[in-house]
């Protein structure tokens, strides 16, 4: 039943999601049909439908795809650890400590940092969100594991952190220029503005790899998802599985913070949603999750480079407006 489930849902999901690739893709200031969307991908587009498409909507696409997959298996990956539906890398300051280092990074680089470091440059950049990620977990964890881990006790103290963070963001960016603000303000509101083929050339592989870990330490998960004593009792190290999946949280929220900012609630919503579809299952959810992810950041996206046009809303507020009644929802069901 669980497996015809997973079928039925998956057969679902891939309709949403090659509607939503072609929504994206579509979509925009300048419109181009279904069927020369088609003839562009195999080659025989126009010069315009070309640059449209291939050069600015696809990476766009691409990142945000594989950001939504590093956020939800991240926010599932929180969720199995402190045994709560609430917890979330947007939530509990990991994403805020990816955004300080980066918004550090982004303030006090030189002028000449780009032409010194070449192409080696679009790797910092997400090397400095993973260590702030790092540092705001590590924090976390460390206030949160005296006399043992408490799953409710580390979301505290995480909100707490959190709040803290973004404060200091807003603190920082004051002290600069209003251009400095604005874009920090975009930036740190979630946005794939500007995304390219070098942000999609370093997204990509890091999310595939920490993607396939995951999947491959799936069933570790499901016993984490155990009280602690089953879980001891079934041969599990709990504290070494926890740091170590909070590890692959770490990373996988830092490098979605470092090419789309902070978007806060995909890594809550989109597990909680694919849990009640298809079962505890980590095999099976966290590749739900994942699809549900993307097709609300593409959704979410496409909203906000053309309700507006031509303002572009950044992507973390279209996602948060739906987030926000759906965290409001779970709180209500918490006992």
């Amino acid at each position: 039943m669980k497996k015809k489930k997973f079928k039925i849902a998956l057969i679902i999901l891939i309709a949403l999601l090659l509607i939503s690739f072609a929504v994206t893709l579509c979509w925009g200031t300048y419109k181009v049909s279904v069927g020369d969307l088609i003839k562009t991908l195999l080659g025989n587009g126009s010069k315009l439908q070309n640059t449209a498409i291939l050069s600015i909507r696809l990476p766009r696409l691409l990142v945000g795809a594989f950001v939504a997959i590093a956020l939800s298996t991240a926010g599932a990956i929180l969720q199995t650890i402190t045994k709560n539906d609430l917890a979330d890398t947007g939530i509990i300051g990991i994403n805020a400590g990816a955004a300080v280092a980066a918004v550090l990074f982004i303030t006090y680089q030189t002028g000449n940092y780009y032409s010194e470091l070449g192409a080696l440059s679009i790797f910092i950049l997400p090397f400095m969100a993973i260590v702030g990620a790092g540092v705001s977990s590590f924090i976390i964890y460390m206030l949160s594991s005296r006399k043992g881990i408490r799953p409710k006790r580390l979301l505290l103290i995480g909100i707490g952190l959190n709040a803290g963070l973004n404060a200091f963001i807003t603190f920082f960016t004051f002290r600069g220029g209003v251009g400095d603000y604005n874009r920090v303000l975009v930036w740190t509101s979630g946005s794939l503005w500007g995304s390219g083929w070098s942000y999609a050339k370093v997204i990509i592989p890091i999310v595939t790899i920490m993607f396939g870990l995951v999947l491959l330490n799936h069933k570790k998960l499901d016993v984490l998802n155990l009280s602690g004593e089953l879980a001891i009792s079934l041969g599990l190290n709990l504290e070494r599985e926890r740091k170590k999946f909070l590890s692959f949280a770490v990373i996988l929220a830092g490098t979605a913070t470092a090419f789309a900012g902070n978007i806060g609630f995909l890594g809550l919503i989109s597990p909680h949603i694919a849990r009640k579809i298809v079962g505890p299952y980590h095999k099976h959810f966290v590749v739900i999750s994942a699809m549900i992810s993307v097709i609300i950041v593409l959704f979410a996206d496409a909203v906000s480079k053309n309700l507006f046009s031509p303002i572009e809303i950044p992507v973390g507020i279209t996602v948060s407006i739906f987030g926000v009644p759906y965290f409001i929802y779970l709180m209500m069901k918490e006992k």
